[in-house]
């Protein structure tokens, strides 16, 4: 009866009873274990304003912690996962999160007895926990680096040690749009999506086995997707989030296209 009821407000986009939660976070020694109660506890909690925020396209107020308070002896050398609920898997490096010059990072704590409102119509909530920045300078954040129904923050391997067959050829300058693109790549697409069966996302298919999309749509036609992808499929379910200007220059959106076409003939099977 309850998951029909979760269910039956989860289509009406609207909010259901919050639950208790646990986040996960392994800096390489081992994992800790962090409950919501515990968290929202700590002395260094505070109420921080977002505008604009990502996920509720508008300004929110969270409790909330500073990130690199549970990145305690962590380096700006070292890379991190944030893995949430439904499959979506954040790469960044540590650097992103501890550099006090750029925007600063927070996990923001969802509390039981005042959730958070629903994202929309088949879209659920962003809590448990959901990591949001303020005090922007510098570099913009990307989208996918405010990743929310977080579950666990993990120290890996960076992606090129990882996922060697998501590489583009070693003779590719530096400088070219092709590796732009892969760099590109692991900030956007890698989120939710596979290429060449490598990476650790299970929310979007894999974008070069059987078929790189370079291979089956035009090329302005991936592009319109890749902005909205309402404009080339319109799917009320569809959970694929578009890129306007702001979150992908168009000189990205070419180097992605580059790094894909370059991709198409690199493909691999294990």
């Amino acid at each position: 009866m309850k998951f029909l009821l979760r269910c039956c407000l989860l289509l009406l986009g609207l909010p259901f009873a919050v639950q208790a939660a646990e986040l996960s976070v392994d800096l390489g020694h081992g994992a800790t274990t962090y409950s919501t109660a515990a968290l929202l506890r700590r002395p260094d909690v505070r109420t921080i304003t977002v505008p604009n925020d990502v996920a509720f396209h508008r300004t929110m107020h969270y409790r909330a912690l500073p990130l690199a308070a549970l990145l305690d002896g962590l380096d700006n050398a070292a890379h991190l996962q944030f893995v949430a609920s439904d499959g979506f898997a954040a790469e960044m490096p540590a650097a992103v999160v501890l550099d006090r010059r750029v925007s600063k990072a927070w996990l923001a704590i969802e509390d039981p007895a005042k959730p958070w409102p629903a994202l929309g119509r088949h879209r659920g909530g962003a809590g448990p926990f959901y990591i949001v920045w303020t005090q922007p300078r510098g570099e913009p954040v990307n989208p996918e680096q405010w990743p929310y129904q977080l579950a666990a923050i993990r120290k890996l391997d960076d992606i090129a040690a990882r996922f060697p067959a998501i590489l583009p050829d070693s003779s590719e300058p530096a400088g070219g749009a092709v590796q732009r693109g892969f760099a590109v790549f692991q900030r956007t697409c890698l989120a939710c999506h596979t290429l060449n069966g490598e990476g650790d996302a299970k929310l979007g298919p894999d974008l070069n086995l059987p078929h790189n999309p370079t291979e089956y749509l035009r090329a302005d036609l991936l592009r319109a997707f890749i902005r909205n992808p309402q404009s080339l499929r319109r799917w009320p379910q569809a959970k694929m989030q578009g890129f306007d200007a702001k979150a992908m220059s168009d000189a990205d959106l070419d180097a992605v296209l580059a790094y894909l076409r370059h991709m198409a003939q690199r493909k691999t099977t294990h």
